[in-house]
């Protein structure tokens, strides 16, 4: 067992408060990633590093120095570092002969990791190519999916899923409009997947509803797919599995029709009618000196008495 696996029980108040932050939570906080570079990179990784870095931001790390690790090979060090950041996404560029300008997107289940995916640049287009005026930091993307391979394919299915989990950003509860204003748009298209980041701009339309323009805004990469390393499917469930306390209790005699209306059933005890009080008419009243003879099956005759 290594030392960070071990119980290690704090003894000052601030270690205290740090384990608690770090202790399982019924809702977790939000995820970040660890952006590093291996030991070989070229000035296309490096610069590509530092454009994925602003897009995540605040939620990144982003390591400047060098790491000597392969993670295909031995993840030893990546999961080292996520128990040291608490950190469960992890983005890893490196440049060799054999696999030049290689991305490796990944993510981590307790602190082990569950998935990598690994990505060639072809074609990048940094951020500082593009001179047109950005998103402010920490803007919540819009992720837009295309391509029947993400529907069709395994592995496109997990590389969407994985970049839904690392470009999502925080959960919110409401939108504004003005907020809708980041785009990435990813393309799976003959073998290659094509990440655009767009600004979305509001004009004037003469309506209610603003006209929608997008403007590129960078960066702009052509991917390849290489290797992959995913979890198993008993695994991938695991990782997917909520405690009992965040499922939605079902609320019994309520259900929902095809247009979204909300039906409500009452369950109330048997009515006696007969002790049910009515309006009374005057037409329904008894005449002084009439008699009311009921028979089984027959309508009531009036006697009048003399």
């Amino acid at each position: 067992m290594s030392q960070l696996d071990s119980v290690i029980k704090p003894k000052t108040k601030r270690s205290k408060r740090f384990l608690e932050r770090r202790a399982p939570k019924l809702s977790e906080d939000l995820k970040s990633a660890m952006i590093m570079k291996g030991g070989n990179t070229s000035q296309t990784v490096t610069q590509a590093l530092k454009d994925i870095y602003s897009l995540k931001k605040p939620n990144a790390v982003l390591y400047k120095k060098k790491n000597i690790t392969r993670p295909f090979e031995d993840s030893t060090s990546l999961e080292f570092f996520s128990k040291k950041t608490d950190c469960s996404l992890f983005l890893f560029g490196s440049h060799n002969k054999k696999r030049p300008n290689n991305f490796i997107f990944g993510r981590l289940f307790d602190f082990h990791v569950l998935d990598m995916i690994e990505l060639g640049i072809e074609k990048y287009v940094s951020l500082s190519e593009i001179k047109t005026s950005k998103c402010p930091e920490g803007t919540k993307p819009m992720l837009i999916f295309a391509g029947e391979a993400f529907d069709t394919d395994n592995e496109h299915k997990r590389l969407k899923s994985l970049l839904t989990d690392f470009f999502r950003g925080p959960t919110v509860s409401a939108v504004r409009l003005a907020g809708l204003e980041h785009i990435l748009h990813f393309t799976a298209l003959d073998g290659k997947i094509f990440m655009r980041s767009y600004r979305c701009l509001l004009k004037k339309s003469g309506c209610r509803t603003p006209r929608i323009e997008l403007e590129e805004i960078g960066p702009s990469f052509d991917f390849v797919l290489r290797r992959t390393h995913l979890a198993s499917d008993d695994l991938y469930k695991l990782a997917h599995k909520q405690p009992k306390a965040l499922k939605p209790r079902k609320k019994k005699n309520v259900s929902y029709d095809a247009f979204g209306t909300k039906f409500g059933r009452v369950h109330m005890q048997k009515q006696d009618l007969s002790k049910l009080h009515t309006r009374k008419m005057k037409g329904l009243r008894k005449r002084k000196g009439e008699v009311v003879e009921e028979q089984d099956g027959q309508e009531p005759k009036v006697k009048r008495r003399d």
